[in-house]
């Protein structure tokens, strides 16, 4: 026989048990992760002051209570004072036998629809891309012999001539980079999944950036010291990292500040639009203090050839979101002037790999 604390560590959902004076009883591991803190730090604690509920519902609380009915509000924006606010269901209900005690739950809507969203937009990038590398093949060929003439032109024209023959090898070779990167989508192999420390992947390219790229970046470290193995390929994973740090350390206007953060989120679980679904607990966040990512293209930027940057082509992030999406991860990005922040949430080592002893 199931018990009633088993049944409640078993929600799926975030939910909240408030008393009388819409003081939090209980919640589950849902809702910790939901509010990403600890079951001890929120008993006790006004309701209202760990949910921002976009919407006037304290007073339909107030109602529900009093006249002992349930209550259900669809498609209202829901979060704490430690994530961004999801789209959710709230769902109240009075708890029988116990008079002035409710329950909320959440159903966090906006994954559902962002991965509906994403399935689409990848569908038609890897069309895009598909094209993108026959193309870049078929027009190599032609930019090497538009290179080559122009050299050999440059050897018999005035010296005062030779900076456009110049300036037509650096476009050349310059396309020609373009082009390398477009292939790369293609060349691109499968994950060889293991289990990977995060940490040893993040520190591996704090060095290899603070040697580099982001010797003038100030690149700060926030670990979860407890963080379980993830399933993934740590080459790939390290790439994706190198990319969303050069980006960050190339956006800073001067010396800026980068903070790597990881943490275990218990309810992040993305749900595909077929109805099944995959628990992403294992969080990594790229934080920065840049002017932050121009509002037309945010919700494009991880498409192919879209750029914030002068002269960018666009493929860093696109590479680095079919990096994530072949590992089943989920990348996200939350960005205003002065704080830019992407997510990484990935899967850690399945059950019956670690059973093995792998």
């Amino acid at each position: 026989m199931i018990s009633g604390a088993e049944l409640w560590a078993s929600l799926p959902v975030p939910a909240f048990l408030i008393d009388a004076e819409d003081r939090i009883v209980d919640v589950n591991a849902a809702a910790e992760g939901f509010l990403n803190a600890s079951r001890k730090s929120v008993l006790g604690q006004p309701i209202w002051d760990q949910l921002a509920i976009d919407a006037p519902i304290e007073g339909a609380f107030a109602r529900a209570r009093r006249d002992d009915t349930a209550l259900f509000v669809n498609d209202i924006d829901v979060g704490s004072g430690h994530r961004a606010p999801l789209q959710c269901g709230v769902q109240v209900a009075p708890v029988a036998g116990h008079p002035g005690q409710m329950l909320l739950m959440l159903s966090p809507r906006e994954l559902a629809g962002r991965m509906t969203r994403t399935q689409s937009a990848k569908s038609a990038a890897q069309s895009a891309i598909g094209m993108a590398e026959m193309l870049a093949h078929e027009i190599k060929n032609p930019l090497a012999g538009i290179t080559g003439a122009a050299q050999l032109l440059s050897m018999s024209l005035p010296s005062e001539d030779i900076e456009l023959t110049d300036l037509i090898v650096g476009e050349c070779r310059r396309i020609v980079k373009l082009l390398e990167q477009v292939e790369q989508f293609g060349n691109l192999s499968e994950p060889d999944f293991h289990p990977v420390n995060l940490h040893d992947v993040l520190d591996r390219a704090r060095r290899s950036a603070s040697l580099g790229f982001g010797a003038h970046m100030t690149i700060n470290e926030d670990y979860d010291p407890s963080l379980p193995m993830a399933w993934g390929d740590a080459d790939q994973l390290l790439q994706v990292v190198l990319n969303l740090l050069k980006n960050a350390s190339e956006a800073a206007v001067a010396h800026g500040t980068i903070t790597l953060r990881t943490f275990y989120e218990h309810s992040f679980r993305l749900r595909r639009s077929d109805g099944s679904g995959k628990t992403l607990p294992l969080q990594i966040e790229i934080i920065d203090d840049g002017p932050g990512l121009p509002s037309a293209i945010q919700d494009d930027i991880f498409d192919p050839f879209v750029s914030g940057r002068e002269n960018g082509t666009g493929l860093g992030l696109a590479l680095v979101s079919k990096i994530i999406s072949d590992h089943n991860g989920w990348i996200s990005v939350n960005s205003t002037p002065g704080r830019t922040v992407f997510r990484l949430s990935l899967s850690r080592v399945p059950q019956q790999i670690k059973t093995k002893g792998v």
